[in-house]
């Protein structure tokens, strides 16, 4: 088996890759595999704000924002007893501005985003 040779990505090379990402239904998986690298790098790339495409103007655009899974939260930031563990089917959210969402049943994925916006700005 012949050795691997590291590949070494311009920074404009970079860019341009991770641009790619965020056209509508296009995969960072199907961007790796067009350039045959593994998706990861190109997620190490999306993280540095140097390479990361510009976020749109548009207040519908779809963001992802960072979330902590956890399994049974024992207190709040306060240092008291959180309250009742949620319901099985229940979305529980706590906002970087202290806010706490608890959402039961179906929702509208949008209004919540745009709710969460709203909150968090």
């Amino acid at each position: 088996m012949a050795g691997r040779t590291k590949r070494l990505w311009t920074d404009e090379e970079k860019r341009s890759i991770c641009v790619q990402t965020s056209a509508p239904g296009v995969s960072v998986a199907q961007v790796a595999r067009r350039y045959s690298m593994n998706a990861n790098l190109i997620f190490t790339w999306l993280r540095d704000p140097r390479y990361a495409p510009e976020a749109s103007a548009d207040p519908d655009t779809v963001r992802f924002l960072p979330v902590e899974i956890v399994d049974r939260p024992m207190h709040d930031n306060s240092g008291t007893a959180a309250g009742p563990e949620p319901a099985a089917g229940t979305i529980e959210i706590d906002t970087a501005g202290g806010h706490r969402l608890r959402i039961s049943g179906a929702y509208d994925p949008a209004a919540l985003a745009r709710l969460i916006r709203g909150l968090s700005g």
